[in-house]
């Protein structure tokens, strides 16, 4: 059976000007499934207010990370870990692409499916279900399938936040760490608006469902569920107990985020007596700038302000060799397939 698989990470400007980065932004925040607003509300606050204002910051924090080789650090670990399984998996065509910008969706399905597969597996890099990442990624593959006269068989994950073989790939990470010489592990998820967890349940709130206590039917598919379980996942197998590790969001536009927040978190901790933090981010399967500009940059400047000494972070699994066999396990793309 002739198989394709399409990896998508999140997207990235084509470069770090002002215009590019306003391109990048305008397209990612008019996404519905990013700002589940007003249309016309969101079409004046992206284009008039959001865009303008913060292309100048992000710009200048994408030339901090821009290489002029490569570009951005997103591109190019998610270019490296394609390239990583196409040569691992020689029989299956393997490509990549973006959700928002360079290489786009539609431009790389198009290319794929000129090849005739008999099945098409989409994987969006994030290991945790959410309506402004996967849900956007699912979106766009569909729109661009009913385009086509011919689709072939789709396969579309959703979510792995508990594969077994994730879970190895970040234990092989943090296995360059010692533990026992950090006061407190913070897992550092990506925070998404309160409003799209609570869209998980059609008759209730995310807070009447003991998200951060375990998995259920009625909250498997929830950000925060998910997020909570994977942190749990992690610290049992590092052999954490409940007091030496926390649970925060980061990244957030609003106050009316998923709390606590990484920043808040970071800043009281030296205050506590936690003065050497180690920092995991398992919602981020490639390093980008929220871990390697927010968290290693601005985030440890705060902490060491507030008195903090030692601030590390647990690189993301970009494309190592564990991260590669994780994928080929949540794919199951080696299992025998009848035509």
């Amino acid at each position: 059976m002739k198989k394709a698989l399409l990896i998508v990470n999140l997207g990235t400007p084509d470069n770090p000007g002002y215009f590019s980065v306003f391109k990048y932004l305008r397209e990612f925040l008019s996404d519905e499934k990013v700002l589940n607003i007003n249309p016309i509300l969101r079409f004046i606050l992206v284009n008039f207010i959001i865009c303008p204002t913060r292309s100048f910051s992000s710009s200048k924090i994408y030339k901090k990370v821009w290489d002029k080789d490569y570009g951005s650090p997103l591109l190019h670990n998610t270019k490296l870990l394609s390239q990583r399984l196409d040569e691992k998996l020689s029989e299956v065509d393997v490509q990549f692409a973006m959700r928002y910008q360079s290489p786009s969706i539609k431009k790389v399905l198009n290319q794929m499916l000129l090849k005739n597969p008999d099945e098409l597996i989409v994987l969006p890099l994030f290991p945790h279900y959410a309506a402004a990442t996967t849900g956007s990624v699912f979106k766009e593959v569909t729109s661009c399938l009913s385009e086509q006269w011919v689709v072939p068989k789709v396969t579309f994950i959703n979510q792995f936040y508990d594969n077994d073989k994730f879970i190895d790939a970040w234990l092989e990470k943090a296995s360059k760490f010692d533990m026992n010489s950090y006061d407190k592990i913070i897992f550092s998820y990506h925070g998404v608006p309160n409003s799209h967890v609570d869209n998980v349940y059609p008759d209730s709130m995310c807070a009447d469902n003991a998200c951060e206590d375990k998995i259920t039917n009625e909250n498997k598919f929830c950000y925060k569920a998910t997020v909570y379980e994977t942190t749990k996942i992690l610290a049992s197998k590092l052999s954490l107990n409940s007091d030496q590790y926390d649970v925060t969001f980061q990244s957030r536009l609003t106050n009316k985020w998923l709390s606590p927040f990484t920043d808040d978190v970071l800043e009281n901790l030296p205050s506590k007596g936690s003065k050497k933090v180690l920092v995991f981010s398992p919602a981020f399967t490639a390093d980008c700038l929220e871990t390697i500009i927010e968290i290693g940059d601005e985030y440890k400047e705060l902490f060491f302000k507030a008195g903090g000494e030692i601030l590390d972070y647990v690189p993301s699994l970009n494309y190592s060799d564990k991260w590669v066999d994780a994928i080929v396990d949540i794919t199951k793309i080696n299992e025998e397939t009848n035509v």
